[in-house]
């Protein structure tokens, strides 16, 4: 991955989007991709849609989404000795809080707090074991309390106050890739295709909004878009850890490549043609089993509407929805040129219904040999 890529990404995850307080990255997105999208607007849900024409009218229409809010906190109360209580914004592990740095964004900016917990020389031998739920922390801001009176209003958003880093072997460490990395993969893509001289039919990128509470944005942008088929980009366990147990959660490696997923919340064409554009390019994937609807944002677009043919690709993520989320750079690259040319191998002739539209051997796509260097890194 390039300097100039890394820097993007690293502003991504290091712009705070609480779930239903996304402003600040929805204004990244467009301003990132301004300049690239023939249009780009924003709902009254706060995701953002930019929309880069095809260039043939009969090709079907393509939509990608991945959702920019991250997980975070939300202060609830104020004692009166200026400490905060929180509840969680999506689904935040009570036992990774205590001793966490955080940062509570206020009217007047933001405030660094810690989280804080008795000591365990404080706390009786048989609670020590138990994790100490939401109810039981508080946040420290190290202020008097009139001035956090005056500073601190109920309702305002926490975000852990941590950064982007890369380590070991291509590895990188932040919160909340989950899902930046999708924003970052999204804006990517429509910056490959139009400089690939587009796809043949309509591309959206949309990053939506309050994915983490329920897939929301995903269902009013689904309905407003109206893609003739979509992809929700997202992050997937990793099982390449000590404690998972890949019998009963499947084998999913960092730096093993991109993830597509398969099962009833997945059109079986778009996963035959994610497949083929795999193989066509050349990029290692990996498989993985959906029995269910998923967690993503592909649940509500497969629904909308009449019905969205819906894919879903996804990167491994070690220790999701922690501070010290960990995925391999490589993997985010390989995803960007795996939908690259799932969109431009989308021809007029395309059938998603399922059983009447297999992926065959003559059906390399439109996009051929020759996009590979056209799509290449720059």
């Amino acid at each position: 991955m390039k300097k100039k890529q890394i820097k993007f990404l690293k502003q991504l995850v290091e712009t705070p989007s609480p779930t239903g307080f996304e402003e600040p990255v929805a204004a990244l997105v467009r301003e990132r991709l301004g300049t690239v999208a023939d249009e780009v607007s924003t709902d009254t849900m706060g995701s953002v849609s930019a929309v880069l024409s095809g260039t043939d009218e009969a090709a079907p229409s393509l939509m990608l989404a991945a959702h920019m809010d991250e997980i975070g906190l939300m202060v609830t109360y104020i004692s009166p000795e200026g400490f905060l209580s929180v509840a969680s914004l999506g689904g935040v592990d009570a036992a990774i809080l205590p001793g966490m740095r955080v940062d509570v964004h206020t009217a007047a900016g933001p405030l660094r707090g810690i989280v804080g917990r008795k000591p365990i020389h404080l706390i009786e031998p048989d609670e020590r074991k138990a994790v100490t739920p939401l109810s039981g922390l508080v946040i420290d801001l190290g202020l008097k309390p009139k001035r956090v009176k005056k500073l601190v209003s109920v309702g305002d958003p926490i975000t852990f106050a941590v950064g982007f880093e890369r380590f070991g072997d291509g590895m990188a460490v932040s919160k909340c890739f989950d899902d930046k990395c999708g924003v970052w993969v999204a804006c990517r893509v429509m910056e490959k295709l139009a400089a690939a001289g587009r796809a043949a039919g309509d591309f959206i990128a949309v990053a939506t909004t309050q994915e983490e509470i329920g897939t929301r944005g995903a269902m009013t942008s689904a309905h407003a878009v109206n893609p003739d088929v979509a992809l929700a980009f997202d992050v997937t366990h990793a099982t390449d850890y000590p404690g998972i147990d890949a019998a009963k959660y499947g084998k999913i490696v960092c730096g093993a490549g991109p993830v597509i997923a398969r099962g009833p919340n997945i059109n079986p064409v778009v996963f035959e043609r994610l497949v083929a554009a795999a193989k066509a390019e050349g990029i290692p994937y990996q498989l993985e089993a959906e029995p269910s609807v998923t967690g993503t944002d592909a649940r509500a677009i497969q629904v909308a509407r009449d019905g969205i043919p819906t894919g879903l690709i996804s990167v491994p993520l070690r220790y999701m929805h922690t501070p010290t989320e960990v995925v391999c750079l490589a993997d985010l690259d390989a995803t960007v040129r795996l939908i690259t040319r799932f969109a431009r191998d989308l021809g007029p002739q395309v059938s998603f219904v399922p059983g009447m539209g297999a992926v065959t051997a003559d059906d390399a796509g439109v996009g051929g040999e020759a996009d590979t260097e056209a799509v290449g890194e720059e």
